[in-house]
């Protein structure tokens, strides 16, 4: 019997990558994964002209959508937001006929700059992570994606000399090809207010 296998599209977003010690990194490791696309939207496209017509198709030739960015702002870069106005149009996308995206897993891969306690209803940023995410998983939800909570790095700006980017490295590598493989338990993972916490032990407390 021949696994299945998901093709995975990430798509790519970071105005400033020479300055990335995260999600550069991230970039080139979804690179080296077999069944992975990854595309650097700035790059791709440097003065925003989208094509829509080939992002579509890339939409409809792939089984699991990403978004991979830096949190700016509490949203996301902003050739991102262009790339959901023009491409997610209705009837291809949402309306009565628009069910390209219906069923395919969802979610974000970011980095904060802030610290994990930030992210919290009494913390210094008020929302958590998810509820700052929520018109993606509206989005989402009008698309019929399946909104995955997102996979974040928190404290980005002291993350290298921390020592944390190794571990957080390798849960993205894990997440990439556990997608690709179909070995992700995706009704496991929904709930959660970040996918970090997938990969807990019984014993260990979240953050």
């Amino acid at each position: 019997m021949v696994n299945h296998k998901n093709k995975v599209l990430v798509l790519y977003a970071h105005p400033s990558p020479r300055r990335s010690e995260v999600n550069t990194p991230m970039y080139q490791d979804a690179c080296d994964i077999e069944g992975v696309t990854i595309i650097d939207l700035y790059a791709e496209y440097p003065t925003y002209h989208i094509n829509i017509d080939i992002e579509q198709q890339r939409l409809l030739e792939h089984d699991v959508i990403i978004f991979q960015f830096p949190l700016y702002w509490y949203s996301t870069p902003s050739i991102l937001k262009e790339w959901q106005d023009l491409v997610l149009e209705y009837g291809f996308a949402y309306g009565q006929e628009g069910t390209a995206l219906v069923g395919k897993p969802f979610l974000c891969a970011i980095s904060a700059g802030g610290k994990a306690e930030a992210y919290q209803t009494d913390g210094y940023n008020h929302f958590t992570i998810r509820e700052l995410l929520q018109p993606l998983e509206q989005m989402a939800n009008l698309t019929g994606l399946i909104y995955l909570p997102p996979l974040v790095l928190f404290g980005s700006r002291t993350a290298k000399e921390e020592d944390r980017i190794g571990e957080h490295r390798r849960q993205w590598q894990s997440l990439l090809r556990a997608l690709v493989n179909d070995e992700f338990d995706v009704q496991a993972a929904r709930p959660l207010e970040k996918l970090n916490h997938y990969w807990l032990n019984d014993s260990e407390q979240p953050l």
